[in-house]
């Protein structure tokens, strides 16, 4: 299944440069308090091949080891101008992902198929956490459905009707199953709460393994977590490039990363393998 192109490019492009807003606040308070991060995934493709967004993206990410995740959320509040805001399901019970996100305030950014989410998402940025590897392999397996399982879940708890890029019976096969887990989870009251602390109790299972130069990191909100994970020498020291108006963090080791991830992340992909995130609800509040 194609994803939905924003029919308006004048539109996207707005939405380009207020998120590139919130990438820069992220930055500057990501400086003063000494907290290093990464811009990470679709967003380091279109540093070092647009040098800013890819032509078609709507979103921003970024990532960091979960120390310093830990500690952005907690300190971050405090330095922020006061039109941003952090997100995450300790903010907001019925926030739908496994990550946080830089917000601004009073404005929408509700992705199609959460237009029924209880939570409506405001325009920001995604921060990732990269927790540790379990350093043998049957923990890591473990953790992996586990994550997968309960990961699934929070986005399920949220909404019936997740983008599925499929097609045909199989895609209807699996919208079914989605709305009958959805309902179901409804019926017994499980709450996203619930689901997400069991998410992150599986994430950081071995947070407590001694580490060493060769110990991996890895994001436990993606389905394949080894693609992206890294020791730390391959994040650090981290170097500068341009994104947009920006100067931005990338991973010492972006080009071995990325060529892991995409393969020849510097040729476009197919048109109907250009993914965004398009909203069903669009509003720039006071950034119109």
């Amino acid at each position: 299944m194609e994803y939905r192109q924003y029919e308006d490019p004048a539109v996207l492009r707005k939405l380009q440069l207020v998120s590139t807003r919130i990438l820069g606040e992220f930055d500057r308070v990501c400086g003063r308090l000494g907290i290093p991060y990464f811009v990470y995934g679709g967003t380091a493709i279109g540093a070092v091949r647009h040098d800013g967004f890819i032509p078609w993206d709507d979103d921003i990410d970024v990532a960091m080891l979960r120390d310093d995740y830990e500690r952005f959320l907690r300190e971050a509040p405090a330095v922020l101008a006061p039109e941003y805001e952090v997100v995450d399901w300790h903010t907001d019970p019925f926030f739908p992902a496994c990550n946080a996100n830089l917000a601004l305030k009073g404005t929408y950014c509700v992705p199609d198929e959460f237009m029924g989410c209880r939570f409506q998402y405001p325009i920001g940025i995604g921060i990732y956490a990269f927790d540790q590897v379990p350093a043998d392999d049957k923990d890591y397996r473990r953790q992996v459905r586990r994550t997968w399982v309960w990961g699934r879940l929070s986005f399920l708890r949220a909404t019936s009707s997740p983008h599925v890029n499929l097609r045909g019976v199989r895609r209807i096969l699996v919208l079914a199953a989605c709305k009958l887990a959805h309902w179901g989870m409804r019926l017994i009251h499980l709450s996203p709460a619930f689901i997400h602390q069991r998410w992150e109790r599986a994430a950081r299972m071995a947070a407590d393994e001694p580490a060493s130069e060769r110990t991996l990191y890895a994001d436990y909100a993606d389905r394949t977590p080894l693609a992206w994970a890294v020791t730390k020498s391959d994040v650090f020291p981290l170097q500068e490039h341009a994104f947009e108006d920006l100067i931005i963090k990338l991973s010492h080791e972006n080009d071995k990363l990325l060529t892991r991830g995409y393969g020849d992340y510097m040729s476009l992909p197919p048109e109907d393998d250009r993914k965004n995130h398009h909203p069903g609800r669009l509003d720039f509040g006071a950034f119109s």
